[in-house]
C-alpha cells in the first residue's frame, strides 16, 4: 500500500509539473493579438496598376510574385521602425471624411515599403511621412477600397493586426559561398524578425546581422551544406526553427519555402 501510495503521489505531482510546462510553453508561444484603433492619416502612391510599388525598401522583389498583392503600405520612419517593421500586417479604416467610402470597414494592408521624409516640406502640407508623424502612404488600389482617389489625403483609424499568411516562410537567398544574404518574406503572427540565424549542416548556429529592410546577413562559408535557421519576432519573442530549409546544393537567387511559421 505504502508504495501504491508513493506510486499515486509521484503520478500526481508529475501530472502538475507537465501542466505547468504546458502553460510555459502556450504562453511563450502565445498569438499576436491587434492592438487598440489609434487617429493617422494615409495618402497613396502610383497608379492602379500598384507597379511603383513593386521592390520597396523591404526587398520583396516583385509584390505579386511573393504573393503580398496590391493590399500593402509605405510607412513613415516613425513606424517603419529600421525595417524592423517590414512584414508587419494592418487595418485602416477611412475616418470622418466626405470621401470616405461606407460600404468598406476597412482593409488589411502588409508592410512592404519606407515613405521617407520630405523635408523641403512642412509635416502638415505634404511632408506627410516627416517624423514623428504616423502616417501610411498606401497602393493606389488599397487607397481605393476605403477611400475616393481624389482626396489625396485621408485621416484614419489604424491597428495592428496578425499577419494571416499560408504556405510557410520563404527565404529568398542572395550573396555567394562565402556571403549568405537571406530575404524573409511571408512572416506569420506579427509578421516581423528581430534575430536570425543560420546552421549549416558541419556548422553550428552562426549569427545573422540586419542588414536592410527585411534581409539578414552571415559572413561564413556555407557553400554545399544543408542549411537551417531561427528566427526571433520582433514583437512577441517567439523563437521559431526551420530545420533543413536549403538542400546542400542551394544557389543564390532562388526561394526556399519552410512550412512553418509564428502564431
Amino acid at each position: 500500500m505504502a508504495a501504491a501510495s508513493l506510486d499515486q503521489s509521484w503520478s500526481f505531482r508529475f501530472s502538475l509539473l507537465m501542466a505547468s510546462i504546458l502553460a510555459i510553453s502556450c504562453k511563450s508561444s502565445a498569438a499576436f493579438q491587434p492592438s487598440v484603433w489609434q487617429l493617422a492619416h494615409a495618402t497613396f502612391y502610383g497608379d492602379e496598376t500598384a507597379s511603383e510599388t513593386m521592390g520597396g525598401a523591404c526587398g520583396y522583389g516583385n509584390l505579386f510574385a511573393t504573393g503580398y498583392g496590391t493590399e500593402t503600405v509605405a510607412l513613415s520612419s516613425t513606424l517603419f521602425n529600421n525595417g524592423y517593421a517590414c512584414g508587419t500586417c494592418y487595418q485602416i479604416k477611412c475616418f470622418q471624411s466626405q470621401w470616405c467610402y461606407g460600404s468598406v470597414p476597412y482593409i488589411t494592408v502588409t508592410a512592404t515599403n519606407l515613405c521617407p521624409p520630405n523635408w523641403s516640406q512642412d509635416s502638415n502640407a505634404g511632408g506627410w511621412c516627416n517624423p514623428p508623424r504616423t502616417h501610411f502612404d498606401m497602393s493606389k488600389p488599397a487607397f481605393m477600397k476605403v477611400a475616393d482617389w481624389k482626396a489625396g489625403i485621408i485621416p484614419v483609424m489604424y491597428r495592428r493586426v496578425p499577419c494571416q499568411r499560408a504556405g510557410g516562410l520563404q527565404f529568398s537567398f542572395q550573396g555567394n559561398g562565402y556571403w549568405l544574404l537571406v530575404y524573409v518574406m511571408n512572416v506569420g503572427g506579427a509578421g516581423d524578425i528581430a534575430q536570425m540565424w543560420v546552421k549549416g549542416s558541419k556548422t553550428d548556429w552562426i549569427s545573422m546581422s540586419h542588414n536592410w529592410g527585411a534581409s539578414y546577413q552571415a559572413f561564413a562559408a556555407l557553400g554545399g551544406q544543408s542549411l537551417s535557421f531561427r528566427l526571433i519576432s520582433y514583437s512577441t519573442r517567439e523563437t521559431i526553427i526551420a530545420w533543413d530549409v536549403a538542400p546542400a546544393n542551394w544557389n543564390v537567387g532562388l526561394t526556399y519555402k519552410a512550412n512553418v511559421n509564428f502564431h
